[in-house]
């Protein structure tokens, strides 16, 4: 067998938290003929299986005991391609801020506004990942992958994957039971801009979009996550831990009146969704610290952990901050990151 199984390893540069948590086993899939040997070992062993990308969405609370397949594919392929749009197949191992550099230096519009986001294409579709007003649900065409349950291939289209605000039906219905393959992008080569979120208007507003170029976009949106995100080589974090909750004009409304000052932004549904960054604040947790974890001293919605932290601790501290929101403002926050217990 040509797969590689490493036994008991560490997981600790396999996930951006940086927890030092270990698999009882762990795989590498970097190229097609390593599918066929992977449904064997799955057919040959009843043990729980974990696919990991690049690991930046996840928070491990324990050693992980069963197989972990780590996805390394590589490789960005046109399949299509009309006057105002083409279409690419992205190997799901690919770095997601790779993909985007590629499109970026084609003039290939969509996904400009997600520059710098951490973890793998692979993973995208799991999270539904978006910033600054975008989300992969908008240009995302299908998804191929392996059911590991019948173990056969299939693809799905945007409507199969019940894409949501940070989830889709891999976190859900296929939760566990899906591993993405590769992903069908379809992006635009006309000019086609996403700049109604604040910081983007602010800065692009007042110009034509004929004096607007992708590339500027792009850079500008990684100066303001490299201003307000730690780097995760420096300090294990898995990016914003909490969704912002969607409240209802009525709440919203009652909470204005005690918190004038709260940050908050309609739906298209007519909820407001209110910023989980700064419930946190105002409860006091940003850059507190306890132990080895705390809130960012920058961004209260990123929970870091300082070096030794482990998973259970990180998930304390989420808890505390839970408890702090709910008793304050009567709103419940939910992780946006994957818990794996």
């Amino acid at each position: 067998m040509s797969l590689s199984v490493v036994e008991n390893c560490s997981l600790k540069n396999y996930n951006t938290f940086n927890l030092d948590v270990n698999a009882k086993r762990l795989v590498i899939v970097s190229k097609d003929d390593d599918y066929s040997e992977l449904i064997n070992l799955l057919n040959e062993s009843n043990e729980p299986n974990l696919s990991l990308g690049g690991g930046s969405n996840i928070l491990l609370l324990n050693d992980f005991p069963g197989l972990v397949v780590r996805m390394a594919t590589k490789g960005i392929k046109v399949v299509s391609e009309t006057e105002d749009s083409i279409e690419l197949k992205c190997e799901a191992g690919e770095l997601w801020d790779d993909v985007v550099s590629y499109a970026v230096s084609r003039k290939y519009y969509g996904i400009e506004n997600m520059a710098l986001i951490p973890g793998t294409i692979g993973a995208a579709p799991i999270q539904n990942i978006g910033a600054y007003g975008s989300e992969i649900k908008d240009v995302l065409v299908s998804v191929t992958g392996i059911d590991l349950i019948t173990k056969e291939t299939k693809i799905l289209t945007n409507d199969d994957c019940e894409f949501d605000y940070r989830s889709s039906i891999f976190k859900t219905t296929l939760k566990g039971r899906f591993l993405i393959k590769s992903v069908l992008l379809r992006l635009s080569k006309k000019k086609k801009f996403h700049l109604n979120y604040r910081a983007l208007k602010e800065k692009f507003g007042h110009k034509s979009e004929e004096n607007i170029s992708i590339e500027k976009v792009a850079e500008y949106i990684k100066r303001i996550r490299n201003e307000k995100l730690p780097d995760i080589k420096v300090l294990g974090n898995a990016g914003s831990f909490f969704k912002n909750p969607e409240i209802s004009k009525r709440q919203l409304s009652e909470l204005k009146d005690e918190f004038p000052k709260i940050i908050s932004f309609s739906t298209t549904i007519g909820t407001y969704k209110v910023a989980a960054g700064w419930l946190i604040e105002e409860c006091g947790f940003k850059g507190k610290r306890i132990g080895d974890v705390s809130c960012y001293s920058r961004q209260a919605l990123v929970i870091v952990n300082h070096g030794n932290a482990t998973g259970n601790e990180i998930m304390e501290y989420a808890s505390r901050i839970q408890k702090a929101v709910k008793a304050k403002f009567d709103i419940e926050l939910t992780p946006e990151v994957n818990v794996i217990k």
